[in-house]
């Protein structure tokens, strides 16, 4: 007995863990193996390469404006794609070890930006959308670990205006010149608010609103002035949270929405003034609500155990919140779901889900793509998902049954990062590489 307790306690002290899974499990290699990081600094990816650098775009078109897109729900207006992939598969365009970060993309004039752990630097680095080729890297010494996700930001930059907003997870707030990546200004969001780092670091991507850049640490919001980063305003005090400041209208007046431990606050964005609240405390929150057509909002529980409906109005002077139901039949925790006619798909735990919007009745489960991310590409009925192992898949978005559409090799290791949709060039990226993929466009 106490030989095979002394070996399999030998067995251990050869492994280490990398980060877990959505599912928990833990990530192990061998403890002597290089990590992507060390690979990545020790090929030189934070060097800019001059070669590719020089190569002329070929075709770069359309933008993405920071995470989950323009309106920050994950939906792609406009476009349709060639679902037949054995025919017309994604063409492979670039791919590239990059440093450690839960970041996505914002894409803008033939560029795109991100942002990644470079050593004992946080690092806002901008690559040729066409190419793949670094441009330019702002780096700041700042360094962020946890034991889920590992080193790196774990927020995705804004892109405004020919400005590039990025908020690294120990609270620098920088405002970059895209086309150079020269500091315009810098805060640190977490000193100002007098926030301390939460467990998994600040995660809130920026969002720029009239002449403001709106961001959230832990549950807090804080509002700077875009041209010149001078506070604004500060608040309301929140208890803890992932989530990013929401832009959305209701009843004709712009708001910011930001969910937190202790539910869903909105706020007019001019002053920071509370509109109103729907208290629900419980868990840290991460995903974004999301509006439906019918009126009202799609609220996430923090602990990943149900959804609720609430309607929101504005009578007699006064806003009014009721909660219309709450359902366990799609439970989305740290992935993506996203609002298609009148019915919500997503991830339930680490299968896909498809609730009715009216009752939350679930249409559908079924395709088990580990704890992924998934865009809507709403003319087409059409979900397009990352899965957790890198891989790209389609699935029909309607909810009379769950059909796969079609399947493709993307990136490889765990891929938590959300993707990202350019015109017809989507964006994949995680921990250890980015690719860039061209979608074949649907014949006319």
């Amino acid at each position: 007995m106490a030989a095979a307790i002394l070996l399999s306690c030998g067995v251990w002290t050869l492994l280490r863990s990398d980060g877990i899974t959505g599912a928990g499990a833990a990530e192990l290699r061998l403890r002597w193996a290089k990590t992507a990081e060390q690979r990545f600094l020790e090929a030189k990816g934070d060097k800019p390469d001059s070669s590719l650098a020089t190569q002329p775009a070929t075709s770069a078109r359309g933008e993405w404006p920071g995470f989950r897109g323009h309106d920050r729900d994950g939906a792609v207006r406009g476009l349709r794609i060639d679902t037949d992939w054995d025919a017309s598969p994604p063409e492979l365009l670039w791919r590239r070890p990059l440093g450690p970060g839960a970041s996505s993309f914002a894409v803008g004039n033939g560029l795109l930006y991100t942002q990644e752990q470079v050593g004992d630097d946080e690092a806002v680095t901008c690559y040729a959308l066409d190419t793949g080729a670094l441009l330019w890297m702002h780096r700041d010494k700042a360094r962020f670990w946890d034991s889920h996700v590992g080193p790196g930001p774990r927020a995705t930059p804004t892109l405004s205006e020919g400005r590039v907003y990025a908020l690294g997870a120990t609270g620098i707030l920088n405002a970059l010149d895209a086309a150079d990546g020269t500091v315009l200004w810098s805060r640190n969001a977490a000193s100002d608010t007098g926030t301390t780092v939460p467990d998994w670091g600040f995660a809130g991507s920026p969002l720029a609103v009239g002449d403001l850049v709106v961001v959230a640490v832990s549950g807090t919001l804080a509002a700077y002035d875009r041209a010149t980063g001078e506070p604004r305003w500060f608040g309301p005090a929140g208890s803890g949270g992932y989530s990013s400041p929401h832009p959305l209208t209701i009843d004709g007046e712009s708001q910011v929405l930001l969910l937190s431990s202790s539910g869903l606050t909105s706020v007019a964005p001019r002053d920071g003034r509370v509109l109103w609240e729907h208290s629900w405390p419980g868990g840290d929150r991460i995903v974004q609500p999301a509006a439906v057509r019918e009126g009202g909002l799609l609220v996430p529980d923090g602990n990943g155990f149900s959804l609720r409906h609430i309607a929101v109005a504005r009578g007699g002077g006064k806003w009014g919140v009721a909660e219309r139901w709450e359902s366990t039949r799609l439970k989305p925790y740290f992935n993506d779901f996203v609002v298609h006619e009148r019915h919500a798909f997503g991830f339930d735990g680490s299968i896909l889900a498809c609730i009715d919007i009216k009752d939350g009745s679930r249409k559908w489960k079924g395709g088990r793509y580990g704890h992924g991310q998934l865009l809507l590409l709403a003319d087409q009925d059409l979900l397009l998902v990352l899965s957790e192992r890198g891989e790209l898949v389609t699935v029909a978005a309607t909810p009379d049954r769950f059909e796969e559409v079609a399947r493709h090799p993307g990136i490889e290791g765990k891929t938590w990062n959300h993707p990202a949709l350019a015109g017809d060039i989507l964006l994949a990226r995680n921990g250890e590489e980015a690719a860039a993929f061209r979608l074949a466009l649907e014949a006319e």
